[in-house]
């Protein structure tokens, strides 16, 4: 027999049951990357500091490229979860896992390589270029655990078991600040130390979940191996992954020509600019909460087949989006000088960030919209919608830039920031009713 689809209700308590463990969880992810950096400091060598931050870049365009192992998960198996669908609940479980396996085997594989050519792109001097070689050939061999803990989160974000990714973050982040001041500071293994501190984390939050999983896949619900390697299954995994990607890999190159257009306006500027991205950077992993709750009970909606409880997640998780967003702005508005000046103790810098500290403070409104449509989508699986949005967004961005720039300088290019967080939100929504209105013809 097939499975019946349960209709279920969404309410402010649902969302909330959601939204405030994966904030809480995102919000960890930072103090791991603040204490390995405290940790190294301590050494009083900058090129240690250094290493440690380029290695970081390089390894954020891996693994955030790859972050569709979590999203494309949660989206897919939101859906099984709604249409009571267990066995393929499980398949895409399974199947995600061993893309993770591969993939991370691929990474270490062509590991010197790929931090060769990190270390080229990010053209640093020889002392930090050998602190990141160091970090990188170590902290690389997380990779198959890490993506498969993205698999895991996305397996339980998809069936609403967001307190088990807090746990799973919790003990992460917990694993990596121990060892790595116990192997920087009493073992004097520098950065290697806080590389093989974060690769032991990785695998120590992966086997800490399996208890937690197996009595799930375990029984009569178990999937064969005839469904698990179902091309069609696959093939709907890859493409809903390969557009995520897509999108995932345009947003960090909008930030990162960002980053270059404001180097080319000096020194002092570019610094400025970095204070003040924080501001979006700490809304994000606040917006990110919401826009979870969105993957879930949107997916959910999408494989129960039940519209009313679609409608009603896209109207709450929007409305806490953008409640959330005010108060950020209003926090911002208010303290924003205040934290400016903890961020740095430049004076030239303080200034200047002071200067566009306005466009800063509305960052979290302009982009509220965008993270709620990306959940939504994400929990729909209509990635090629997001991906076509999100690159007439970017080519946006471009023309922005060049046309507001000149006459505008830095003002200009944070301008043409919000206009592209905005966008990314309203071409989304723009397609919306669209998309709802094909959902609702499929009920029927």
């Amino acid at each position: 027999m097939e499975p019946a689809p349960k209709p279920f209700v969404v309410n402010n308590r649902l969302v909330l049951g959601i939204a405030v463990p994966m904030t809480l969880a995102y919000l960890s992810v930072p103090l791991a990357g603040l204490v390995d950096t405290a940790v190294i400091g301590q050494l009083g060598d900058a090129a240690f500091i250094g290493g440690i931050a380029v290695g970081a870049i390089i390894l954020d365009v891996i693994f955030t490229t790859l972050n569709f192992l979590r999203s494309g998960t949660t989206g897919l198996v939101a859906q099984a979860f709604g249409a009571n669908d267990r066995k393929e609940e499980q398949a895409i479980l399974v199947r995600a896992l061993l893309i993770a396996l591969v993939a991370g085997l691929l990474i270490i594989l062509f590991q010197v390589p790929v931090t060769r050519l990190g270390i080229v792109a990010m053209d640093v001097g020889p002392n930090v270029a050998d602190a990141t070689s160091n970090y990188l050939l170590v902290r690389i061999w997380a990779a198959p655990f890490m993506l498969a803990n993205y698999a895991l989160v996305g397996w339980a974000l998809g069936v609403g078991r967001s307190f088990l990714v807090l746990a799973l973050q919790t003990v992460l982040t917990l694993t990596n600040i121990v060892l790595s001041l116990l192997f920087v500071l009493d073992f004097g293994w520098g950065v290697t130390g806080v590389a093989a501190a974060s690769v032991i984390a990785e695998m120590v939050a992966f086997f800490a979940f399996l208890p937690f999983l197996i009595p799930h896949v375990s029984g009569a619900q178990r999937p064969s191996l005839k469904r698990v390697f179902e091309k069609a299954g696959f093939a709907r995994l890859i493409v809903v992954n390969r557009d995520i990607m897509i999108r995932s890999f345009s947003v960090l190159f909008a930030f990162a020509f960002f980053t270059r257009q404001g180097a080319a306006l000096g020194a002092v500027t570019l610094a400025a600019n970095s204070v003040l991205m924080h501001f979006f950077l700490v809304a994000g992993y606040f917006l990110d909460g919401f826009a979870n709750a969105a993957e879930q009970l949107v997916g959910r909606a999408v494989g129960a087949r039940f519209p009313p409880a679609f409608d009603r997640a896209v109207r709450l998780t929007v409305v806490w989006g953008f409640a959330l967003a005010l108060s950020l702005v209003g926090l911002y508005f208010l303290a924003g000088g205040t934290l400016v000046d903890m961020m740095t103790t430049s004076q030239d810098v303080r200034e200047t960030a002071r200067l566009y500290l306005p466009w800063a403070c509305l960052t979290p409104l302009a982009g509220a919209l965008a993270f709620q449509m990306d959940g939504v989508f994400i929990g729909a699986t209509w990635s090629k919608e997001m991906r076509n949005m999100m690159l007439a967004s970017l080519a946006s961005f471009f023309v922005l830039c060049f046309v507001l720039m000149p006459p505008f300088g830095n003002h200009g290019l944070w301008a043409a920031l919000l206009v592209f967080l905005g966008l990314r939100g309203l071409t989304l929504a723009w397609r919306l009713p669209v998309k709802r209105q094909g959902m609702e013809t499929a009920t029927i």
